[in-house]
């Protein structure tokens, strides 16, 4: 059985359809500013907060989650529709006003969707998108559903912003991406939705992998153990020729970069070219597998492998073939990779040709 992709929806400070955020992306528009008030300031792509601040997490996820729906035309309420929340912390800045626990957020997101089944939570550090897309693959293969809302949001309160500030870990600059002269990250925020469906759709996700090397609470492996073997599962499914690009992590820390640099080598993978998107949105955490994966499908849809943003020159010991600007795509398929803390990695490969 195929897992087809028939919907597609995204909440971005860079705009709110796939097609318009994709159309800004080309343009070289990026959402990253600088943002006061905290110990520190910090850089930061952060969503425009309405009056009435209590309940945000739960309207960009249910608007992301809506747009996707509308496009694949399904019925949520079809006891066949499962749901899969991806996110790392939730609605943790209203813990002082409600039940702010995963399975309490994943609850009201299923009821204003009107989704009868049991929705599924992934929290899986920074790989959480990617792994609730392998997780929505597994549910449509068992039989027992025959189409999953996959949604990702993330919002980044003090809590958050502090906590990486703590471990030097952000950038008083726009990130830049594999650069020589990179020196952290930058946070986002974003919501995203893909609506996969059985045998159906334009865009099959193929396979998935989830890996640990369990390196460290926060730091990569030295040898990219984790992600190389996360892309050795899913590279039987493709061949090199049909391989368009990598679309990695990137989250423009010296370590982060590094090592997937090695991965890449270790896989073979260094005359594929690779693009990072973090210098457009920041670093948006449980939303950024299915932001990045949705704005790499319009890419290939357009034929082009978009730009790095920030990128220049190499900084990394392995010779992996960055873009810097925008170039034609050659081939049907990508890779997205993503890495996390506490030694997590997953890799998805998605083939554009329909799951007809």
């Amino acid at each position: 059985m195929k897992t087809g992709i028939v919907g597609t929806g995204l909440v971005t400070p860079l705009g709110n359809t796939p097609d318009g955020v994709f159309s800004a992306v080309r343009e070289g528009k990026s959402a990253l500013s600088l943002h006061p008030g905290f110990p520190e300031p910090f850089f930061a792509s952060l969503l425009p907060r309405p009056a009435g601040r209590e309940g945000f997490f739960g309207r960009i996820a249910l608007q992301a989650a809506e747009s996707a729906i509308r496009e694949a035309g399904i019925d949520p309420e079809d006891p066949s529709t499962g749901l899969v929340l991806s996110t790392i912390k939730g609605e943790i800045e209203q813990i002082d006003q409600k039940d702010v626990s995963l399975a309490a957020t994943a609850a009201h997101l299923a009821a204003g969707l009107g989704v009868t089944s049991s929705p599924i939570v992934v929290s899986n550090a920074c790989i959480s998108g990617v792994a609730a897309l392998v997780q929505g693959m597994r549910m449509i293969r068992s039989g027992r559903f025959r189409q999953v809302i996959v949604v990702g949001a993330e919002l980044q309160p003090p809590f958050v912003v502090t906590g990486f500030q703590s471990l030097k870990a952000l950038s008083p600059e726009a990130c830049k991406p594999f650069d020589a002269s990179r020196v952290g990250l930058n946070l986002g925020e974003a919501a995203a939705a893909i609506v996969l469906k059985a045998d159906e759709g334009d865009w099959e996700l193929v396979a998935g992998a989830i890996r640990n090397d369990a390196n460290h609470i926060s730091g990569p492996s030295r040898t990219g153990e984790g992600s190389y073997n996360a892309l050795r599962a899913v590279l039987p499914f493709v061949e090199k020729k049909d391989l368009a690009f990598v679309n990695v992590h990137g989250t423009a820390t010296v370590y982060n970069d590094e090592m997937e640099s090695i991965a890449l080598g270790r896989a073979g993978l260094t005359d594929v070219p690779v693009n990072a998107l973090k210098g457009y949105f920041g670093h948006t955490m449980g939303a950024a597998g299915l932001l990045e994966s949705i704005l790499s499908m319009k890419a290939l849809e357009a034929g082009i492998v978009p730009a790095t943003r920030g990128f220049s020159q190499l900084g990394v010991s392995v010779p992996v073939r960055v873009s810097d600007k925008e170039q034609p795509a050659i081939g049907n398929s990508f890779i997205k990779l993503l890495s996390g803390f506490g030694g997590v990695n997953g890799a998805i490969l998605l083939r554009k040709g329909g799951a007809r």
